[in-house]
């Protein structure tokens, strides 16, 4: 709903038409112009990759090549062991002119890509910024490991980290800031660019925007639905996962059934003349057949990283919705604060109260206010107004700009779901066709073996 409807409900009948006041916070300025924000002492950003128009990644080759443990001590003293990621960027020019200049590289902690994103929420509230590759595992088949220092664990978080840099590095707005660049390209005092934006003390608290939730008098259908929305694509991809998790563990068992039938045919064939070769010879396809199952069950996991990642963006979702609630609270709150000075300049310039306040009763009291005490007060009431009308305008123009905004990145965002989601399903199917094929294919032999004896 837009703002100037708000205040039509609001507002009664006698009322002069006015705007709603926005939340300033949230001006166009600070949410287009970020790639103006100069950021002092670093030289070496450069213009040439962050041309006006195209996304950093057509500039730039990004990628996250390795992982190294390490062990130092964290904020309270105490000695921890932890991951870092080496980040590989050269510029796409030099490889395409076939120049073989060594990439830059720096190491970077989970908890620097955390803090990045958590830059980008605050920095671009109307944006579904990508999410990051979960910090612990979740919905992990009970066989596997889910702890996350777990090799395979840190390589599937390797890619999945790669693969936020690359989706931010793709996007047309995010690929612009000037902080994503220094993560990529500076090794030190880049913490200390970020903390130098502020970008903490605009961050909203979270009982600020509990609050919003429930006291929004006229929400956005629009939003309403894409809340409804992102909780409905949360529940369907969980429960695709659990499901998954489940054929996993009995596919699992078939594998250690035909693991067992290898090792019976084995162990037969030792004491078998006639029938010894073909029975160890079925006991050969068995094993190997058991033995694949753990390269499936890692393809596996790689699909189920990528319907996490949709699991998360539902998150990034939420955050969209939960912002434009705390704009449209507070269009709400200045509604009413408008109205009230209106009614408070009508009710001095007529001399009669039309609602009960206090300062009423105590004016029938003890007398009325002089005629020279209420021309300061409507001094002070016709001043506010006309000030606030002034930043009315240019509060409600902001404020549809963010929703505009936002409604774009939104549709983008659902384009690029269908498709990711479309292609890594049929992968899956794919797979398991394929898996079904092999399985097919080792009774057969089995039976050629058998025919044989």
């Amino acid at each position: 709903m837009r703002g100037s409807e708000i205040l039509e409900r609001m507002a009664d009948s006698t009322s002069e038409d006015v705007a709603v006041v926005g939340n300033t916070d949230f001006a166009a300025a600070d949410l287009h112009n970020n790639t103006n924000n100069t950021v002092t002492g670093y030289s070496c950003f450069s213009k040439t990759m962050m041309e006006e128009g195209v996304p950093l990644l057509k500039k730039m080759e990004i990628s996250v090549s390795e992982t190294e443990k390490r062990t130092g001590k964290n904020a309270v003293n105490m000695q921890e062991v932890y991951t870092v990621y080496l980040i590989e960027t050269r510029p796409v020019d030099a490889i395409t002119e076939g120049q073989s200049t060594a990439p830059d590289s720096l190491w970077r902690r989970y908890s620097e890509f955390e803090l990045l994103r958590n830059y980008l929420l605050v920095t671009f509230p109307y944006i579904v910024v990508p999410p990051l590759p979960e910090k612990r595992a979740e919905f992990v088949w009970h066989k596997l490991s889910a702890d996350n220092m777990d090799p395979d664990f840190v390589e599937r978080r390797r890619i999945g980290l790669e693969n936020f840099l690359l989706r931010v590095a793709s996007h047309s707005v995010l690929s612009k800031d000037k902080i994503f660049y220094l993560f990529l390209t500076q090794d030190d005092g880049w913490k200390d660019v970020v903390y130098d934006t502020g970008f903490q003390a605009k961050a909203d608290s979270r009982l600020k925007a509990l609050n919003a939730t429930f006291r929004v008098k006229n929400p956005d259908k629009r939003y309403t639905e894409l809340k409804h929305y992102s909780d409905e694509l949360q529940s369907v991809i969980s429960q695709l996962l659990r499901v998954r998790a489940k054929v996993a563990d009995r596919l699992y068992g078939v594998y250690k059934v035909h693991g067992n039938y290898g090792r019976v045919f084995s162990e037969w064939s030792a004491i078998e003349r006639e029938m010894g070769d073909g029975l160890q010879s079925a006991g050969h396809h068995m094993d190997a057949y058991a033995a694949s199952v753990d390269d499936i069950l890692e393809e596996e996991e790689h699909y189920a990283d990528q319907l996490k990642e949709y699991l998360y963006y539902s998150e990034s979702l939420r955050a969209v919705c939960r912002k434009h609630e705390l704009i449209q609270y507070e269009l709400e709150m200045a509604a009413q604060d408008l109205v009230s000075k209106k009614q408070q300049r009508e009710e001095l310039t007529t001399g009669t109260v039309r609602t009960f306040s206090l300062k009423g009763m105590t004016s029938k009291l003890f007398g009325q206010e002089t005629p020279e005490q209420r021309e300061a007060k409507l001094k002070v009431l016709e001043e506010q107004i006309v000030e606030g009308e002034e930043l009315v305008k240019t509060s409600n123009a902001e404020c549809d700009e963010y929703v505009r905004n936002a409604w774009v990145d939104i549709d983008r965002f659902k384009e690029q779901k269908n498709q990711d989601l479309k292609e890594a399903l049929i992968s899956y199917a794919v797979m398991q066709i394929s898996m079904c094929k092999k399985g097919i294919q080792v009774w057969t032999n089995a039976k050629e073996c058998f025919s044989k004896m």
